[in-house]
């Protein structure tokens, strides 16, 4: 039996034998001694991490640890709420913290610490009600990486592609429509930084749907 330690694009937590490209937690323990998921959250401080790093080895749901959650990829990370890890993905949280300032979210000071960043997220991403939280916006405006919700289902917007999420990976893709109004999934800020240059990892079923392998081309037979 997987354990319910999955998150979706719109940050619920499910259970799935599918295997995910990052690892990350929400500030703590989240699970009871029977690694059952008891809490949506123990934490404002939502990372994404490295599935290994410096030979560390866990045991999943250890008790009285933090709980290890676990993503398809970067973009669902980041719709789900979750910013790079400073220790384990230091270059792309800089790369993030950059596009941060780019973007002149909201920082209090000279220096942009994590905890800001964590603070506005956390404000962006769940309600009082501890929903998550989506928006309105037109699809043209909308850069490579987010995720909108669109008839039923939930699509990385990646160039003129719209990709089907599913726990497994990229299922389907439906050209980009011109629509005014559509629902995004990703947080905000999250949003703001991706259309400073901010770009995130992708599954590789997410690139083979949108740059397709080409077919060989068959060899010409010469004329005799």
């Amino acid at each position: 039996m997987p354990h319910r330690n999955r998150v979706d694009p719109c940050g619920a937590i499910f259970a799935s034998a599918a295997r995910g490209t990052l690892m990350g937690n929400r500030g703590g323990v989240m699970h009871d001694d029977g690694q059952q998921i008891v809490r949506q959250y123990a934490g404002r401080r939502w990372i994404a991490c490295l599935l290994e790093f410096k030979g560390r080895r866990r045991v999943v749901m250890t008790p009285n640890r933090y709980t290890e959650l676990f993503f398809l990829d970067e973009a669902v990370a980041l719709a789900a709420g979750h910013r790079p890890c400073a220790e384990c993905r230091r270059a792309r949280f800089n790369a993030f913290k950059a596009a941060w300032l780019s973007a002149e979210l909201p920082h209090g000071g000279r220096f942009l610490l994590a905890g800001e960043m964590d603070t506005e997220l956390h404000r962006t991403r769940i309600d009082r009600e501890r929903r998550h939280i989506t928006w309105e916006a037109s699809l043209s405006t909308l850069p490579d990486g987010c995720f909108i919700h669109w008839e039923g289902g939930n699509y990385l917007v990646w160039g003129d592609a719209l990709c089907l999420w599913s726990p497994e990976g990229y299922v389907a893709k439906r050209a980009r429509q011109q629509l005014a109004a559509v629902t995004v999934v990703t947080p905000e800020p999250m949003v703001r930084c991706l259309r400073q240059g901010y770009e995130p990892d992708i599954h590789p079923s997410a690139l083979a749907l949108i740059r397709p392998a080409s077919r060989p081309t068959s060899p010409r037979a010469d004329a005799d």
